[in-house]
């Protein structure tokens, strides 16, 4: 039987329109003739949704009670029975009533298909399990819905079903989405503009990388080798030399000259295990991902073949080389190098050569000394100088007229062994010595250096000539494996300090600990001048060491041996991660410092602006109400003087509000006075602020998270913003509704919002109102003075949170105020 096909609909967020698309896509089928039924489609309570699905056959569904409560599931034995062309099953990631025969619903979909039937379903981005997380990480909300990628990807078609950030919104407040009830916190929580944006494109991206891999997928399957363009990408070879910078910047270049470009580095390493520099190579991948690429290593003996596969499994258009470094008597004697094989090799992708500070450098004989230590070179030449004599006195009393091949070949082994000790230059003093006393003692005429046959000096001239090939590979063998066991070595020990940070040690620190350790030194200290920063282990008795500058800031004091060069190789890549280390500390302090500062001075800056405004209208009103009071030619009724004394004294309240918070300037400008930040019970600080503007529940809807951890705040701030806010929001609330405050948790941030369905503040002015002197329609003695949101923000970001107005689904206004819970804010601190 023919398996039958899956069809996904993406989408984003919930409110796109997926299940509204499968229903079209299934009507669509009903006008071509397919027998199409509804196996599942939950219609959420929308009508249109509703009115689509009486097109259709509906496949009634089974009901399954659980804990006491009926659940309906798709009938799966009853589609099957059914057995349409295609089954519309809306929800493809939900999870089944337990009881029912497969735990989730895309293991039902899947029996389907394996009946021969086709099905059309839908998923949100956040349901592919490989995303789940970075959905968490975007919205706040964790997704235990999943469904594994292989099944999305098995797909015969997935189509994105893609709607504007803004169009979800709306209809989210039209109240298509979620109900009424629901709206509000929705749109402060998972439906922000950028939480929608985000997932937006994480969609795209992936249903991007999906074509992608069924283009490679197309083109193996009918062996297509050429390079299909359809996105512009550059793969730059480095090779960890100095010209890597300049090759990575010109690919980049390349790269960005179309949208959507792409950068990959790649190194080819050697299957010997030799490395380069390691610190070039962190250099040189920092600056890949800086430029917004990626870093690749291959192990491959032929680097031009291992360039050009890599470049055509990558799809690359472009491949960038740089010009050979070789001169031209080298090039000469070898033949073509890398970047000619590459072009010969690379077909329809194009290649760059790019020339640079290096090309052409000139030919450096290999300095003197070897992979060996100096103990192991001496050893080689002390084997040479006994072993020649002793092996010369043995083959001597065992010479015969036919014995010269062993003899010759006696002396061979000597060098072999002498070059496995002691490396190249003891085994080229062998080989040469062994020549001469073969010549001396063993070759007519004997006891001579001359030779007798031509042929014999030809003989020693190609006994030398292996002997030192011989030793010169082992040399290299040598110096090789050294290379490999270092940079594994390098590689454990920067390991073990990136473990080291990871379970909770200073970065600093950890990496003064792995120095000492690492090279076996006495003692290591990190001074900045006279102060010590870092130290570990004790320093020598004689007090000498060798210092080692960090920057411009510290100096790395070594006490003990006098390290190798090839050590200090490894320590200055050491010294560079403490460099950066310090910084980071230096920079974490630093924004401890200045965020109680920049806290002070928001709430400030809020107080100061308000001043001059604030004291004209209040005293203004009082003298007149008192100078009304006291003037001869007036006579005022029991009424009027009630009234005038009334507003004198609320107008003097004001002013005793504004002295109060003059007093609180000259506190923080004088340092004696900040915001006190601890942990805040969010119900405590809603409840106080009710009492005070004595709002009963007549007024005022509570709708509290009982299990809401208490917030970092200032206890005395937060209640004056929420009076401000109430105030504001039972004032402009019309009559016979009631003010909604609810409390809610996204992630590791609280957040209060106040709900009214009053006249609301028109889009374009949601952020004027927080400028001080903003007043919405009213101007009287009552309304204040439009600085009571102005303030409200600046205490509340004073306090390390936010506040920010919204539109109430069917008219009015909500104010959030966001604010970090006391637990994580300790977790951040005691992480940092």
């Amino acid at each position: 039987m023919k398996r039958g096909q899956l069809q996904v609909l993406l989408g984003a967020a919930p409110g796109v329109g997926k299940t509204y698309g499968m229903l079209e896509v299934g009507r669509r089928l009903l006008d071509e003739g397919r027998d199409v039924v509804i196996g599942f489609v939950d219609t959420h309570g929308r009508m249109v949704i509703g009115r689509m699905s009486e097109d259709f056959e509906v496949i009634p569904r089974l009901t399954l009670t659980h804990r006491g409560i009926d659940r309906t599931e798709m009938d799966l034995a009853a589609v099957r029975a059914r057995k349409p062309d295609v089954a519309l099953v809306d929800e493809l990631a939900h999870t089944n009533v337990p009881g029912s025969l497969h735990e989730k619903r895309w293991q039902d979909i899947e029996e389907l298909r394996d009946a021969g039937i086709d099905v059309i379903t839908t998923i949100n981005i956040e349901n592919i399990d490989s995303l789940h997380d970075v959905v968490e990480r975007i919205t706040g909300v964790r997704q235990d819905e999943t469904v594994p990628d292989r099944v999305v990807r098995a797909a015969d078609q997935v189509e994105v079903i893609d709607l504007a950030p803004k169009a979800i919104r709306d209809r989210l407040a039209a109240g298509v989405i979620y109900p009424a009830e629901q709206i509000d916190a929705a749109q402060s929580n998972y439906f922000r503009i950028g939480n929608l944006t985000a997932l937006r494109e994480l969609a795209l991206l992936w249903l991007a990388d999906e074509v992608d891999s069924a283009l490679r997928k197309y083109r193996a399957q009918h062996g297509i080798d050429s390079t299909w363009e359809a996105r512009e990408r550059v793969v730059v070879a480095v090779t960890g030399g100095p010209e890597g910078e300049t090759l990575l910047r010109r690919g980049a270049r390349i790269a960005a000259r179309s949208a959507g470009g792409e950068l990959l580095a790649v190194h080819v390493t050697n299957p010997n295990g030799f490395q380069h520099d390691l610190e070039s190579f962190s250099a040189l991948r920092a600056l890949a991902e800086r430029l917004g690429g990626t870093f690749h290593q291959v192990v491959e003996e032929d680097v031009a073949r291992a360039l050009v596969e890599f470049a055509r499994a990558a799809d690359a258009t472009q491949l960038v080389i740089g010009v050979s470094r070789r001169g031209r008597l080298r090039a000469a004697l070898t033949g073509p190098g890398i970047g000619a094989t590459v072009v010969r090799e690379s077909g329809s992708i194009d290649v760059h050569i790019v020339t640079h500070d290096q090309a052409g450098a000139a030919f450096a004989l290999p300095r003197l000394g070897g992979a060996l230590s100096l103990r192991r070179r001496i050893a080689g030449f002390v084997l040479a100088l006994i072993g020649g004599p002793l092996l010369t006195w043995l083959l001597l009393s065992l010479r015969s007229e036919a014995s010269i091949t062993s003899d010759v070949l006696a002396y061979q082994l000597l060098v072999i062994l002498v070059a496995l000790v002691g490396g190249i230059w003891p085994a080229l003093f062998a080989a040469i010595a062994s020549g001469l006393t073969l010549n001396f003692f063993f070759v007519a005429p004997a006891l001579s250096l001359s030779v007798y046959e031509p042929v014999h000096l030809l003989a020693l001239g190609l006994y030398v000539l292996n002997a030192s090939l011989v030793s010169y590979v082992v040399d290299q063998a040598a110096r090789r494996s050294r290379a490999a066991t270092r940079s594994a070595a390098e590689s454990e020990l920067l390991t073990t300090v990136t473990g080291s940070v990871v379970r909770g040690e200073g970065a600093v620190q950890a990496l003064v600990n792995r120095t000492r350790e690492a090279f076996g030194l006495a003692g290591v200290r990190l001074m900045a001048g006279d102060q010590v920063l870092q130290t570990d282990g004790e320093p020598l008795p004689d007090g000498t060491f060798a210092s080692v500058p960090v920057g411009n800031r510290a100096t790395l004091e070594l006490h003990g041996r006098d390290l190798a060069a090839s050590e200090r190789r490894l320590l200055s890549a050491i010294v560079a991660q403490i460099e950066a280390a310090l910084e980071h500390s230096d920079l974490t302090e630093t924004a401890s410092e200045v965020g109680p500062l920049a806290a002070t001075d928001k709430v400030r800056s809020a107080l100061l602006s308000a001043v001059g405004h604030d004291l004209r209208r209040p005293l203004a009103a009082a003298t007149a109400a008192v100078s009304g009071l006291r003037s001869a030619d007036a006579h005022w009724s029991g009424a009027d003087r009630d009234e005038l004394l009334a507003t004198a004294e609320e107008s003097l309240q004001k002013l005793a509000a504004l002295v109060t918070n003059l007093l609180d300037v000259s506190r923080l400008q004088a340092g004696v006075l900040g915001i006190s930040l601890g942990p805040v019970d969010t119900d405590d600080a809603i409840l106080a602020a009710l009492d005070e503007l004595k709002l009963g529940p007549g007024k005022v809807e509570l709708t509290l998270d009982a299990e809401l951890p208490a917030v970092l705040a200032d206890q005395g701030l937060l209640e004056r913003v929420l009076v401000n806010l109430l105030s504001n929001a039972a004032r402009f609330a019309p009559p016979g509704t009631r003010v909604r405050i609810s409390t809610s948790a996204l992630g590791d941030t609280a957040q209060i919002r106040i709900v009214d369905h009053g006249p609301g503040i028109p889009q374009e002015r949601l952020e004027q109102i927080f400028l001080p002197f903003q007043r919405i329609g009213d101007t009287d003695n009552l309304t204040g003075l439009g600085l009571g949101l102005a303030l409200s923000r600046g205490f509340t970001e004073g306090m390390g949170g936010s506040l920010d107005a919204e539109d109430t689904p069917g008219g009015g206004l909500t104010m959030v105020v966001s604010l970090p819970t006391a637990v994580h804010a300790a977790e951040r601190q005691a992480s940092s």
